[in-house]
């Protein structure tokens, strides 16, 4: 009587690896992600902080920057409410505007800095700006009114 060897535990390994080639695999799984993950690079707060200067500049965002650098979420809002600016908080065109540094809370993907305007008169308004920090390309997300 000749003995074979036992050849199941191999077959099922074969056919395992033929169907699940990932698991079966001796390379480790992070090796086989992508290798540029979208969240592998998040803003800084400098970042942050220059991206808000550069858009609000002295005077406000550009029609350009209004098209291009702000989240659809600021374009339905302002959609919605076309008698004030929700970029500024309020209609017209600030004498200057100060932008302060940045804060970010990388766990929840958000970055933010306290923007104060300067009207006619002397009159200050302060809001909030929010970027995303994991977003491409950098664009303001949402900005909160202070009153």
């Amino acid at each position: 009587m000749t003995l074979t060897p036992h050849r199941s535990g191999a077959l099922l390994l074969a056919a395992v690896s033929a169907l699940f080639p990932l698991f079966a695999s001796s390379a480790p799984a992070a090796a086989l992600a992508d290798p540029q993950p979208r969240w592998a690079h998040r803003h800084t707060t400098e970042e942050i902080t220059r991206f808000l200067r550069s858009f609000y500049g002295s005077h406000g965002p550009s029609e350009q920057d209004r098209v291009h650098r702000v989240s659809q979420l600021l374009k339905d809002k302002q959609a919605h409410t076309p008698e004030t600016d929700v970029l500024l908080c309020r209609p017209g065109t600030p004498e200057s505007i100060t932008v302060g540094q940045a804060t970010a809370m990388p766990s929840a993907f958000v970055g933010w800095a306290t923007v104060t305007t300067t009207w006619p008169f002397g009159a200050t308004d302060t809001f909030t700006a929010y970027v995303r920090t994991d977003s491409r390309p950098i664009m303001l997300d949402d900005v909160i009114c202070a009153g």
